[in-house]
């Protein structure tokens, strides 16, 4: 390698889009460098960052899973808003062979989400189905944009933990992921003025994954549905919220959010978001 390179790391990590959303950009902007995938292993997650350390011409990575946390005690520095998430999704070198980690999830997550958020509502809650890095970001993100939430994992236990840690304020709740797997007759409220949202935040779904088990009968009305899958980004999740009339949010939308704050660091420049559409039409192809 003989020029400026960034990559995504994780294991796996051939599904990734990161590499075709970075180079568009680069090659948009005229930049001679690369954006790559790279896989890497739990045991030689060490070894990777001390090789990276030592080369002149690497940016930085992002981070993908099953790496997000158990990197943080490599890294010389945990920057904001990582240190309060819990989570890093992107490394970049500081001076000399120091390493620092932020997290670009929670502000790529809010982004198709702000016209919504500009508005005024009576009340906001989110289903958020998932416990692992990514989710540590999402209920973060929503916690401070004043929605209650339920965030449902196979271990609901982890699942309180989460919201004691990130989201301390407010009555939110934990419940077991097989609680939204069968159908409920409940009989929701006025949802007029409120804002509903049902986030996938796990791996199910995503190709090589089982699929996500969720019975739409446990969303409002209204609801928005969002999922963070990229590998199909037409998930059975997604297609089954659209069938019944709800609007939906795909994963492209949350990885060129978050691949935007990741850009500037690996090089040293704003990505051309000009371009955001036929971006979107190359990822989905």
């Amino acid at each position: 390698m003989t020029r400026p390179y960034a990559e995504v790391i994780g294991d796996p990590v051939a599904q990734s889009k990161s590499p075709t959303i970075h180079n568009f950009w680069l090659g948009k902007l005229g930049i001679d460098a690369e954006y790559r995938a790279t896989h890497v292993n739990p045991d030689g997650l060490a070894d990777y960052l001390a090789d990276r350390r030592a080369d002149p011409y690497w940016r930085g990575c992002n981070v993908t899973m099953p790496h997000k946390q158990t990197v943080m005690p490599l890294l010389s520095s945990i920057q904001p808003p990582a240190d309060a998430i819990g989570a890093v999704n992107t490394i970049y070198p500081l001076s000399g062979e120091l390493l620092a980690g932020t997290n670009t999830d929670a502000s790529g997550f809010l982004e198709p989400l702000r016209n919504e958020l500009g508005k005024s509502h009576y009340f906001r809650m989110a289903r958020i189905l998932g416990t692992g890095g990514a989710a540590r970001a999402i209920i973060a993100a929503l916690a401070n944009e004043g929605f209650t939430l339920v965030v449902a994992g196979r271990d609901p236990e982890k699942a309180r933990l989460l919201l004691d840690e990130l989201a301390p304020q407010g009555e939110h709740h934990a419940v077991a992921l097989s609680h939204f797997s069968s159908f409920t007759d409940f009989a929701f409220d006025d949802r007029e003025g409120c804002l509903d949202l049902v986030v996938n935040a796990s791996p199910l779904g995503m190709t090589g994954n089982p699929e996500l088990e969720f019975d739409w009968s446990h969303a409002p009305p209204g609801s928005i549905a969002y999922d963070i899958v990229t590998s199909p980004v037409e998930t059975r999740f997604l297609a089954n919220a659209r069938a019944l009339g709800l609007a939906t949010i795909n994963g492209l939308a949350m990885l060129i959010g978050q691949a935007a704050i990741a850009f500037e660091k690996f090089y040293g420049t704003l990505p051309p978001r000009e371009f955001d559409s036929e971006l979107f039409e190359v990822l989905q192809r």
